[in-house]
């Protein structure tokens, strides 16, 4: 659909132009603009979160406990628990993930659990945080996607955007809310998104695996970690850029190029494609959809409702699932075995311990985190590229395939695995040669 934009008058008016500068000012202010306090230097949203992690000490164990309860029990009391085969598993993942919250927090069970690389990693490196980051995040959404900043910089955007990653220009703003927050705060953007009908099933199919990667905070810790934090700028970059190159690769093969163009329901907000002055119309825009927003509080209930929702079904998960995955990979050859997939791409670009990069990069799958616990002692080559990895893959089951798989997007755990092995792959042949020309 080609249009050129011209704003009724009856959408510039004073308090939507209001609404547009100062709600989406705090949207970017707590998303996006670092900010020291003490001795950190992140995110807004992250210092509430530390703040509110802080204050509530040794009980914060004690609300994710209670958010796991309710997202365990949840699909069994409104009864979605086996409406296929999938739900089903990740339903009786759900109730174990109750059993091993109610182990972490009380302490009690068997010791290899209680090692720090175990139950108490997946617990305050990953559930809490989550736990909390998610509904706080998504109040603050209400700022960002609400009242017309999506709109304004996917118009802004849109001459890049769809030509090279097929979505649309607002889907820019899940890009950088990933990097910057979280995959989670990317995927609830997503999802609320695909049901207003401003994504296509293939556009939102594209984003959740392609854009909604870990945060920077989590890159921190990966690099840290390889004790790479000397070369961070060039992790950093080389991972922003090798992400988005394999996602404009994989958009244009299977299974995400077999998705519908189809909408969520009937009623769908195709994004216009913009003719004449990009500023001009991109204002008109924003102002157009700030004439339709809810009410503040509205929003805000609507939003902190779905993060709610999506923290339930999220943290089960990450215990369950995450605590199995550290198990095979500690206690078993699984992984070792699943190595062998990659091994002919590390072994043909020449990355140095090839099988130990193969290894690395099939336990992606489980935790992103893992694969650097595994090559710390590795070549700096070998470190770099697996650091990119842990990145650019984007999916893994202990946080974010049962992310992907809570929201409405249409992805199948078939599409899922292959969308993976294609990253990983694709990811290792672009890293090999940077790496080697960096070091």
């Amino acid at each position: 659909m080609e249009k050129s934009v011209n704003s009724p008058k009856s959408h510039a008016t004073s308090l939507n132009l209001m609404k547009l500068i100062g709600f989406s000012a705090i949207g970017i202010l707590m998303f996006f603009i670092p900010v020291t306090i003490g001795e950190k230097t992140t995110i807004p949203l992250d210092h509430l979160v530390t703040f509110i992690t802080a204050t509530l000490g040794g009980s914060a164990k004690f609300y994710a406990l209670a958010v796991i309860i309710i997202g365990g029990l949840r699909p069994f009391v409104i009864k979605t628990w086996n409406k296929d085969a999938v739900t089903l598993v990740f339903s009786i993942f759900k109730l174990i993930g109750i059993g091993v919250a109610f182990m972490a927090v009380f302490n009690v069970g068997p010791a290899f659990m209680f090692e720090p690389d175990m139950v108490p990693f997946l617990l305050n490196k990953l559930v809490i945080p989550v736990g909390l980051i998610v509904p706080i995040g998504s109040v603050f959404l209400a700022f960002l996607v609400g009242y017309g900043l999506l709109e304004f910089i996917g118009v802004l955007v849109q001459p890049v955007m769809r030509p090279i990653w097929k979505t649309p220009g607002r889907s820019a703003v899940d890009a950088v809310a990933s990097f910057v927050g979280s995959y989670s705060i990317g995927l609830l953007i997503t999802n609320r998104v695909f049901k207003e009908g401003k994504y296509t099933i293939k556009e939102a199919s594209i984003i959740a695996t392609g854009f909604s990667t870990v945060s920077a905070t989590f890159m921190i810790i990966v690099a840290k970690t390889l004790g790479i934090m000397e070369h961070w700028n060039l992790y950093f970059w080389a991972t922003l850029v090798i992400t988005f190159i394999v996602t404009a690769i994989t958009a244009r093969i299977y299974p995400l190029n077999k998705k519908s163009d189809n909408y969520f329901s009937d009623v769908s907000d195709p994004e216009p494609e913009i003719h004449g002055n990009l500023l001009k119309n991109a204002v008109a825009e924003g102002l157009k959809a700030t004439s339709h927003s809810l009410s503040i509080g509205k929003n805000i209930v609507d939003n902190f409702k779905d993060g709610f929702i999506m923290a339930m079904g999220i943290l089960p998960t990450i215990l369950s699932v995450g605590l199995f995955g550290l198990i095979l990979a500690k206690y078993t050859p699984v992984f070792d075995i699943m190595g062998y997939i990659f091994y002919p791409f590390t072994w043909a670009l020449q990355i140095p311990e090839p099988m130990l990069a193969a290894k690395a990069s099939a336990l992606e799958i489980a935790e992103m985190f893992l694969p650097a616990l595994l090559v710390v002692d590795a070549p700096i080559v070998t470190k770099f590229i697996i650091a990119i990895v842990s990145v650019s893959s984007i999916l893994f089951f202990s946080a974010s395939i049962p992310c992907v798989l809570s929201t409405e997007i249409p992805l199948t755990l078939k599409d899922i695995l292959i969308i993976w092995y294609e990253r990983t792959v694709l990811t290792l042949i672009l890293a090999a040669p940077v790496a080697f020309l960096l070091f």
